[in-house]
């Protein structure tokens, strides 16, 4: 009896090691391998900050680095640096970046805008690598343009050393740097944010998927930005998420797992819609100086023009021309004037065909009966015939059939009251539109009509970034 209760003793003792032990290998390489943890949630509207830990530690950012390497390209573009279709030439220092990558080959020539696609949607290396070297020359060129972008944006603790994010001595961020830098790619480049909420795109040579898609899946009104991960930095992610009239910016360092990590920003998203206010003045940050981190240089050739697309900064008042006293007519000019203009109305009254000219011209064409002006449509046009139709306007400029639209609304004053809000707040790309409003099963329907598919789609782009609901609509 006493040999069998030592053995099962022993058999205890063994049982409850191998758990432990196994228990140990379990939790301790995560626990050797832990990046330090920091966190932020912001209001996008204000910028004010409503949660953060360890938020100014300079931490390991992995590929959320490529969202100033994507802000630069979107800069580049719009002041004629480089266009979107533009064929970039790998390099072998672009091709030998390790994964993830798109997978290209040294001297092969690809268009901008995929290079753009693979690193905001996969977080390609190689095509973030060949997006710095394209716009300035070479990938240290392009860092120390990073540097100064930073800078200007107000990054004060940030220091980058390549486009793509993989692990350098001395490239370091901090979470309230990177949200700044995703409110600033949300508010300055509102034409191009749609990128990192899309789930999958075409990069040229094949369709790449998002390294985000589980967060976009499975948080309600998420629409982006960018996730990172290297040893060092641990799983990384700067999220956003509109809901309602809040929008919310939030960023995690140091994830331990790709789940845990979305867990958490689900966390803090879900903290910020609490602690934000329902309503506030939407306060836009500033849009850095294009001169204080542009150079000059890049990938263009020596001598090349370089189209430089400068907004006005102010738009001064015309001084009024002083006022001169005009001189008064004698008696006899004015008595000339009068028996000159009721010459010419006796002329033209006795005249026998109203439409004929003094030169012999040719007659003018008659208006065509079915067009009736707007001051000579009846009210209530006989019983049996046909209300005239009222052209208001004819466009003349082609292309001009796309629509926007704003949404339904209970009655038509709310939906007319809509567009004249909008037309102000965006006269830029809606003033030649008209404004329309059409009854439909779901109430009432407002429209601009007369668009380009172009501006229909800038408007909405634009609309969309100051919170208001648009969909550009086609012919049919």
């Amino acid at each position: 009896m006493k040999v069998s209760g030592v053995k099962q003793r022993l058999v205890r003792f063994f049982r409850v090691f191998l758990f432990i032990f196994g228990l140990a290998l379990a939790i301790l390489p995560g626990l050797v391998n832990a990046a330090p943890f920091a966190a932020i949630v912001i209001d996008a509207r204000t910028g004010q900050v409503l949660y953060s830990r360890n938020a100014d530690t300079r931490l390991h950012p992995a590929s959320l680095t490529k969202m100033m390497t994507l802000y630069i390209a979107f800069q580049a573009i719009e002041h004629g640096e480089i266009s979107l279709d533009d064929m970039v030439t790998i390099s072998r220092n672009a091709a030998s970046e390790p994964p993830s990558k798109l997978g290209m080959r040294p001297g092969q020539k690809i268009k901008l805008r995929y290079l753009i696609r693979a690193a905001a949607i996969k977080s390609a290396n190689d095509a973030a690598t060949a997006i710095g070297e394209a716009i300035e020359g070479s990938e240290a060129a392009f860092a120390r343009r990073m540097n100064r972008t930073a800078k200007a944006l107000g990054m004060t603790r940030t220091t980058f050393r390549n486009a793509n994010g993989l692990t350098a001595r001395g490239h370091l961020a901090t979470a309230r740097d990177m949200v700044t830098l995703g409110r600033h790619l949300f508010y300055d480049f509102p034409q191009y944010y749609n990128l990192f909420s899309r789930r999958s795109a075409d990069a040229g040579i094949r369709r790449v998927a998002s390294t985000n898609r589980r967060f976009l899946a499975s948080y309600r009104g998420a629409d982006g930005i960018k996730t990172g991960y290297t040893a060092a930095s641990g799983f990384n992610l700067v999220g956003s998420a509109h809901r309602g009239r809040k929008h919310i910016i939030a960023a995690v360092f140091g994830g331990v797992s790709t789940a845990s990590r979305n867990r958490k920003m689900a966390e803090l998203l879900d903290l910020g819609f609490r602690r934000a206010p329902a309503r506030a003045q939407i306060s836009k940050p500033p849009v850095p100086d294009y001169a204080s981190t542009h150079t000059g240089a890049g990938a263009r050739q020596a001598g090349a023009s370089v189209r430089i697309v400068r907004a006005v900064a102010k738009s001064p008042r015309p001084v009024l021309r002083p006022e001169q006293a005009l001189p008064q007519p004698s008696e006899e000019v004015l008595m000339a004037m009068a028996t000159g203009i009721q010459s010419a109305v006796l002329e033209a009254n006795s005249a026998t065909t109203p439409a004929s000219t003094t030169n012999g011209g040719p007659m003018p064409i008659a208006r065509p009966a079915s067009l009736t002006l707007a001051s000579a449509t009846a009210a209530n046009p006989p019983q049996g015939t046909r209300r005239p139709e009222v052209v208001t306007r004819i466009s003349t400029s082609g292309g001009r059939i796309w629509r926007v639209n704003l949404g339904s609304f209970q009655s038509k004053y709310e939906a007319e009251r809509m567009l004249l809000k909008t037309a102000l707040v965006e006269i830029g790309t809606l003033d030649e539109a008209l404004r329309k409003v059409v009854r439909s099963s779901r109430g009432y329907e407002a429209n601009f009509v007369g668009l380009s598919k172009d501006m229909a789609n800038l408007a909405c782009r634009r609309l969309s970034a100051r919170n208001i609901t648009c969909t550009p609509l086609g012919p049919g």
